[in-house]
């Protein structure tokens, strides 16, 4: 992974003087770019939504430049948020605390809590620090759509005018880990790359039941990061039976998977071969597939497919991000 170009004078200027005038402007973070607008700018926040087609009462998460600021916007900075942020800010981890009062609505969604992070992207952190206050700024794509890793996705996204500063591949490729510290024991509400039992080697045993009533977050409902192709996540040893039933019913594939590239298919009941558009090869560690998988998905989704059959990953621990996020893409597309 090469590192992101260094962000010119002029571009950072015009993007701090359009969040001031209560514009949009996409940028990178290590996980994925972002929309963002100024946090403070509830009609700047309107938009983002409205840009989006996002529901209202999701929240957005707050991006700031280091720690130091969370006083302003949060109730409290309980020891444990101080412990994990001396471990993992900059980085990819969202905490979820008690807002502070003056915190507009639009940004947490109406709830007197606040999904806040400091991202590591050299780009974000020098448009933070330029602008001098917080930046709201959930995935900068359609509401439920795959999110962007290259400021290329964006521009499919939102071909209309929109300032998208330039900072290369994101080098982790999925959202944050977001952690409740509202109550006691923390809870995970969204998994990512920053895994439970490194959590919890800096605060302790986390909570393992589900909460009466969880706060709202980002990117948790049922469907979400999902390609305009329909998708289906397909064990291993039943890709070769996806795609007779694709065979038998004529239709194209691309397929996305850990095993080696299929020679061919034979027909069934007389039909023509499985026309297979392309046979992507995953990468075979859970970084290296959490960084490439939404750009390799977005390739996949310009084939013009009937599906995008996704052969699964592991069962374990280091892929439970990569699993949700594509539990969440999956629409079990049927051949017929």
């Amino acid at each position: 992974m090469t590192a992101p170009p260094a962000i010119p004078v002029p571009a950072l200027e015009a993007a701090v003087a359009a969040l001031r005038a209560g514009e949009l402007v996409a940028f990178p973070t290590e996980t994925v770019y972002g929309l963002g607008a100024d946090a403070r700018n509830p009609a700047a926040l309107r938009e983002v939504f409205a840009r989006k087609g996002r529901p209202t009462d999701h929240p957005l998460i707050l991006h700031l430049a280091s720690a130091e600021e969370l006083p302003q916007w949060v109730k409290q900075v309980p020891a444990a948020a101080q412990r994990l942020a001396a471990a993992f800010w900059p980085g990819p981890l969202t905490m979820v605390l008690e807002c502070a009062e003056g915190v507009p609505a639009e940004l947490t969604g109406g709830q007197p809590s606040i999904a806040v992070r400091v991202p590591s992207h050299p780009t974000a952190q020098a448009l933070l620090h330029a602008f001098g206050s917080g930046i709201a700024a959930p995935s900068a794509n359609r509401y439920g759509r795959l999110s962007p890793t290259r400021a290329e996705h964006v521009r499919e996204e939102f071909p209309q005018s929109l300032l998208i500063l330039e900072g290369g591949e994101c080098t982790v490729g999925l959202e944050s880990t977001i952690i409740s510290l509202l109550e006691a024991p923390a809870r995970i509400l969204r998994p990512g790359v920053i895994g439970a039992a490194q959590i919890e080697a800096v605060i302790g045993p986390l909570a393992v039941t589900v909460a009466r009533a969880l706060p709202r977050v980002p990117g948790t409902t049922a469907q979400h990061y999902a390609p305009r192709t329909p998708l289906a996540v397909v064990p291993a040893d039943l890709l070769d039976a996806r795609l007779e039933e694709a065979n038998r019913c004529g239709k194209a594939v691309v397929v996305y998977a850990r095993s080696p590239r299929k020679l061919g298919i034979v027909p069934v009941c007389g039909a023509a071969p499985v026309f297979v558009l392309e046979w992507r090869a995953a990468p075979a560690d859970p970084e290296a597939y959490a960084r490439a998988l939404y750009a390799d998905l977005h390739e996949l989704d310009r084939r013009g497919a009937a599906a995008i059959l996704v052969e699964a990953v592991p069962e374990t621990e280091p892929w439970l991000a990569v699993r949700d996020r594509l539990s969440r893409a999956a629409t079990s597309p049927q051949f017929s």
